[in-house]
């Protein structure tokens, strides 16, 4: 098996520099509680493997692809999603906290965000259709020009939908959401 493409590994504890993963394949491998925060990530494929507590702040995430990787309780604070290899994207958050993370333009389709902050997360122009937010914090996380047709925002809070500046057929709110998507008319809803 070559150096640059593991299978089936199962990786702890490992604090990752700079050049340590550029150009590597990784496929069903489980990282915990690894840090990323000074990786290049040029050339690097991760396939249906899954992170566990790991650390992303502010890592340059650029050209990595990203198929099928789940994500649980893992920090991407200030991450910039959109110049990842968006062919064949498929992610899923669980307990993580992406603030200040953006997704300008990406197309996100299906993605589960459940139970994570999302604070100022940029939104700008992405593709949310079926984006499920479950129990998220959307606290000043940006809307605009957005796709999130069938998406799903009725267990999550703090969030302001612009409705006449993004495209929501049939996206699911709760009656206690309303107040978001009616916030720029400075109504008051009880």
């Amino acid at each position: 098996m070559s150096l640059n493409y593991l299978i089936d590994q199962e990786i702890r504890n490992t604090i990752y520099s700079h050049p340590d993963i550029m150009y590597k394949d990784f496929e069903r491998c489980t990282f915990k509680n690894c840090d990323f925060t000074q990786c290049d990530f040029t050339g690097v494929a991760f396939t249906d493997c899954i992170f566990i507590s790991c650390n992303f702040n502010e890592a340059k995430i650029n050209y990595v692809s990203l198929r099928d990787a789940s994500f649980t309780d893992c920090n991407f604070s200030s991450v910039n999603f959109s110049m990842v290899d968006s062919l064949l994207f498929g992610v899923e958050f669980k307990d993580c906290i992406l603030d200040y993370a953006k997704f300008y333009t990406l197309k996100i389709k299906g993605t589960i965000f459940s139970n994570c902050s999302l604070t100022a997360v940029d939104f700008m122009s992405t593709d949310l259709t079926g984006v499920i937010f479950d129990n998220c914090n959307l606290h000043k996380a940006v809307f605009v020009d957005a796709v999130a047709n069938k998406a799903d925002f009725t267990t999550s809070y703090n969030f302001s939908i612009d409705p006449e500046r993004n495209e929501l057929k049939k996206a699911m709110f709760s009656q206690a959401g309303l107040k978001g998507l009616l916030e720029k008319y400075d109504i008051i809803v009880k």
